[in-house]
């Protein structure tokens, strides 16, 4: 009896597809979190009968043959990468970027990190760091006395220090872009890294063409719409539902084939 299988084909593609909701919605309020969307694809055939064969010694083609499919695959949980809104905080080391692009971090072990949260600290010696104490690339440092930090739309960082009449250029903060977003593989932490999926990293001038634009003082906020995921949820469960009732259904048959025999 394959509906049996075919059924539980469904309802493990559904169960997935429960969990990666579930994330979204768990991170609804993570800084620049980017949603996920489960993506799914039917499985191989059985031809019992294949169209296009001759039916006859005449030579007459088969129109339409017999193909029974056996179920449902996960093909890919892909990333969305939409703006989410930007939210105003006051902070003059909250850096949000509005259009493409990605944070550079400094991780251990000499590796680099890519991310959307722009939730920076000064460190003890100075340095622009994350919440994790990773450093921003290119380091910049910041001045003990420091009356003011301005940080402009294409990345330039900028320092009121007492005794200056004009700011203190502290460095360019860059940012890169890839081939293919979602190929990047996430590493927690709001962390990104390259893959041979999203292809090597296009570093640029913020507000370059293709490349978006600073906004200091502001986060970008999670882009989980919650009414679209309880509707996706609601879904889901539905579908869930009605493959477990398949099984049921099955079974039955099966066991009334059972009986007779």
């Amino acid at each position: 009896m394959r509906a049996l299988g075919i059924a539980a084909t469904g309802m493990m593609a559904q169960q997935t597809n429960v969990e990666v909701i579930s994330n979204n919605i768990a991170n609804m309020n993570t800084t620049a979190f980017q949603r996920a969307r489960a993506e799914f694809t039917d499985l191989f055939y059985m031809n019992e009968r294949r169209q296009g064969m001759q039916s006859t010694d005449e030579g007459n083609i088969v129109p339409a043959g017999i193909q029974i499919g056996l179920g449902v695959k996960t093909a890919a949980v892909r990333r969305v990468s939409v703006q989410g809104n930007l939210a105003n905080t006051g902070n003059q080391y909250d850096l949000a970027l509005q259009g493409r692009g990605y944070f550079m971090v400094d991780l251990p072990q000499g590796q680099v990190g890519y991310t959307r949260d722009g939730a920076f600290q000064k460190s003890p010696d100075g340095q622009l760091v994350t919440a994790d104490g990773y450093v921003v690339q290119p380091g910049i440092a910041i001045p003990d006395n420091a009356k003011d930090v301005v940080v402009n739309q294409s990345g330039e960082v900028l320092a009121y220090v007492d005794g200056e009449a004009e700011p203190v250029n502290l460095g360019q903060i860059e940012i890169s872009t890839f081939a293919n977003e979602a190929g990047l593989v996430s590493i927690g932490d709001n962390m990104l890294q390259e893959t041979a999926a999203s292809g090597p990293p296009i570093a640029g001038v913020p507000g370059d063409p293709g490349f978006g634009s600073i906004r200091q003082k502001f986060l970008e906020s999670s882009n989980v719409n919650s009414v679209q995921e309880i509707t996706d949820l609601i879904s889901a469960q539905r579908a869930y539902e009605m493959n477990s009732k398949v099984v049921e259904t099955a079974d039955q048959m099966f066991s009334t084939v059972t009986r007779m025999r």
